[in-house]
């Protein structure tokens, strides 16, 4: 039987002595070389060729996203599988995009590498301990997980928004006016329909509103109309 040929980088000694023991215990896998951090492991991927990367996601000197971003500059063609302790939605995102094909955690390495290493090896995905069938759905899904929901502003207008900053830093109508480079009579109007908009009576309780429901930031950022 023809092995697979794997690399193994992880910047801890117990790990790459533990995978390596696992894998060499198979009939179809082989570790041909370690590799303490990116650097090393993109040395020995150019000296030993082999199938599979098995990557551990924080390194030193070319940490895992760093590792997989260097491999698509070099144009190495690797199956590579990242090895880690904890990872995030939006750092599996990455990972994936980055040409990775699967990720298994530390804590589940005896019960699932083998299989993943299997899975991967005849062209399949692996994520959540289980092969992945429809890699596009996935990635769908992650995207929608690492986009941030829209910041509620109740329907006010970027004007309105950027007035509202103004009055939280205590401008007065004049100052708004100034500016805005609109009258004191439009800053009047702005105000009743922002009031109208979220409920309040007083430029105080308007104040303490924007604070409260982190509307200074929008409005920071508003632009005049």
């Amino acid at each position: 039987m023809t092995k697979t040929a794997v690399v193994v980088a992880d910047d801890h000694p117990v790990v790459r002595v533990g995978v390596r023991a696992i894998l060499n215990a198979q009939a179809d896998f082989e570790v041909v070389a370690e590799a303490g951090d990116g650097q090393e492991a993109i040395e020995q991927l150019n000296q030993h060729k082999p199938e599979i990367l098995l990557l551990d996601l924080s390194m030193p000197n070319l940490p895992g996203l760093e590792t997989l971003r260097e491999l698509t500059r070099q144009s190495l063609s690797i199956k590579t599988v990242l090895l880690t302790g904890k990872i995030s939605q939006k750092e599996i995102l990455e990972a994936l995009q980055l040409g990775a094909r699967g990720v298994v955690m530390k804590e589940e390495v005896s019960s699932d590498l083998v299989t993943c290493l299997r899975a991967v090896a005849n062209g399949q995905y692996w994520l959540n301990g289980k092969p992945v069938l429809n890699l596009i759905q996935v990635l769908n899904d992650l995207i929608a997980a690492s986009t941030p929901a829209p910041k509620k502003v109740f329907g006010l207008t970027s004007r309105e928004l950027q007035i509202t900053a103004l009055i939280v830093q205590g401008c007065t109508n004049k100052d708004v006016a100034r500016e805005c480079g609109i009258t004191e009579e439009t800053v009047k109007r702005h105000l009743k329909n922002i009031f109208d908009k979220i409920g309040v009576s007083s430029r105080l309780e308007l104040a303490m509103f924007a604070v409260n429901h982190q509307l200074v930031a929008e409005a920071a950022a508003g632009q005049p109309l």
